[in-house]
């Protein structure tokens, strides 16, 4: 029985994947470096202080992490606030989850800043009933500790819980916390459709269907 859902936050939430590659791009330039293609693949599911740890030392970057992160957060920000729709159907099944008294919660690898930021441009606030970010636990995805992190606030056993993610290290990240996982369609994984089939619980194109299809009954 479904007691609690928890939404990884960009590419499954919110549809904000776009985002990051021009971040990257911009911000690398500014120290005179090309955007490698394989990039975002080598973060995937980092936190957000772990990949200013990766930046840092893969491109020798002069600044320290706190700077990094500042950077990001300041070229991220208004978007988040303006420009970042929530995925189809998300509040829709908030709305379902609250008459039906299902907890909400969100697991982000992104900034605090950054996810409140979104969530209150959206009037979602009393949505949740806990947000954290994997710079709160030990490790980040593809490491459970987020999940089992988030379920331990919502005061709900993990086998009770079912996870929405758009990425490999995300969906592993649930399955190891001992949850149920439904993967999300975003395009900017749409090349890993194939394991994110093979690994997930479910699979969604839109949240709408997931109510209509009884999943969390």
């Amino acid at each position: 029985m479904i007691e609690a859902v928890i939404f990884d936050l960009d590419g499954s939430m919110v549809d904000s994947m776009w985002i990051w590659r021009s971040i990257d791009i911009e911000y690398l330039g500014k120290f005179g470096i090309t955007l490698p293609d394989n990039l975002q693949a080598c973060i995937e599911g980092m936190s957000f202080s772990e990949t200013a740890a990766y930046f840092k030392e893969r491109f020798d970057l002069p600044d320290d992490l706190e700077t990094i992160k500042a950077d990001w957060n300041r070229m991220a920000r208004d978007k988040y606030a303006h420009e970042v729709p929530v995925k189809e159907g998300v509040k829709e099944l908030l709305s379902y989850c609250k008459e039906h008294g299902i907890k909400a919660g969100i697991a982000t690898s992104n900034s605090r800043e950054l996810v409140e930021s979104v969530v209150r441009a959206h009037q979602m606030e009393s949505c949740f009933g806990c947000i954290m970010t994997s710079c709160e636990v030990e490790k980040g995805k593809p490491a459970p500790d987020i999940y089992l992190a988030v379920a331990g606030e919502l005061a709900v056993n993990p086998e009770n819980c079912l996870v929405f993610e758009d990425i490999i290290p995300g969906i592993q990240a649930g399955k190891a916390a001992g949850m149920q996982v439904c993967a999300v369609y975003d395009k900017y994984s749409e090349y890993q459709d194939a394991e994110k089939h093979r690994l997930a619980d479910y699979y969604t194109y839109g949240f709408q269907e997931l109510i209509e299809e009884g999943v969390l009954a």
